[in-house]
C-alpha cells in the first residue's frame, strides 16, 4: 500500500498515540508500505521530534511488560532488545532502575509455579529442571540459585 509522505506521517502519529513503539517498528513497517529511504528518514525524524517516539521510553515500557506478564528474565529481553536494534546504552539504565526484590520475587513465583508441574525423580533432578527452565526464561544462574537456595 502506497502512502504519501504526509499521509504515512498522520497515520503513524495516530499509531504512536494509542502504544509504544520504537524506531525500528516504525522503519519496518514504512517499509512494508515500499515508502523510499528519504522519506523514512523524515517521518522519523519528524516522529522524534514531536515525541510520538521514544526510545527509551519504549524499552522502559518493554521491560516492564516482559517481566510483569511475561516472566521473562533480564538476558532474554535484552535479547528481544537487541533484535529491535535498541542500543545498551538506552536499556541498561532502565536495567539498574529494577527494584531487584520485585524481580526475584518474580523469578521466584515463576519457579514455584513451574515446579508443580515438573516431575523429577529427587531433588536433585527438581533443582536441575528448575535451573533449566529458568535459564531458558533468561534468568541469570546467580539470581536463578539464590532463589532456589531460599
Amino acid at each position: 500500500m502506497k502512502y504519501s509522505e504526509e499521509a504515512a506521517f498522520a497515520k503513524l502519529a495516530a499509531q504512536c498515540s494509542t502504544a509504544e513503539y520504537c524506531t525500528n517498528d516504525i522503519e519496518k513497517r514504512m517499509r512494508r508500505w515500499e515508502m523510499d529511504e528519504t522519506s523514512i528518514k523524515k517521518i522519523i525524524q519528524r516522529l522524534l521530534d514531536e515525541h510520538f517516539i521514544d526510545n527509551t521510553r519504549y524499552c522502559r515500557a518493554f521491560i516492564k511488560d516482559k517481566i510483569l506478564f511475561n516472566r521473562w528474565g533480564r538476558r532474554k529481553i535484552e535479547e528481544a532488545l537487541y533484535a529491535k536494534h535498541i542500543s545498551k546504552d538506552v536499556s541498561t539504565p532502565i536495567f539498574e532502575e529494577l527494584d531487584k526484590d520485585s524481580y526475584l520475587d518474580t523469578l521466584h513465583n515463576l519457579l514455584i509455579a513451574r515446579s508443580r508441574t515438573i516431575k523429577a525423580k529427587d531433588d536433585y533432578d527438581m533443582r536441575n529442571k528448575l535451573i533449566r527452565y529458568a535459564l531458558q526464561r533468561g534468568f541469570s544462574m546467580g539470581d536463578i540459585l539464590s532463589v532456589i537456595d531460599d
